[in-house]
């Protein structure tokens, strides 16, 4: 499966993201929510692997400029329909591997999560 990065293109965590993925010559597909949007199946999917308190990006303007009602008592029903209504509060990047997704930017889990990457690295003198 080629990976599937979902993010917001103009995003300086997704653009480092994309940036190590094309340094390490890892085909993948992008998917801006800006412009295609979030699907509730996969956000639950999301969900369901990383918890909602992992998904929800409180730090953002984004969030921050949500009226008190929709930032207070928040539960995962709650956190699935903001994502959706808003795209923008989903943390990024998250990285659909197929059989797992790994959510934000740290170079050292991209490095274990892509192994077939390090080893063509070791291979090519890097």
């Amino acid at each position: 499966m080629t990976p599937i990065m979902y993010g917001i293109k103009n995003c300086s965590t997704v653009k480092k993201a994309r940036a190590w993925l094309e340094e390490r010559g890892v085909d993948h597909a992008f998917h801006d929510y800006k412009t295609a949007g979030a699907d509730e199946a996969l956000v639950r999917r999301f969900v369901k692997e990383h918890g909602w308190e992992a998904l929800l990006n409180r730090a953002g303007t984004t969030f921050r400029k949500l009226p008190d009602a929709d930032k207070e008592n928040i539960d995962e029903t709650k956190a699935v329909a903001l994502m959706l209504a808003n795209p923008s509060i989903i943390k990024r990047p998250v990285l659909d591997l197929g059989e797992k997704t790994l959510v934000g930017f740290k170079p050292e889990v991209y490095d274990a999560a892509l192994p077939a990457t390090r080893d063509a690295r070791t291979l090519s003198g890097e």
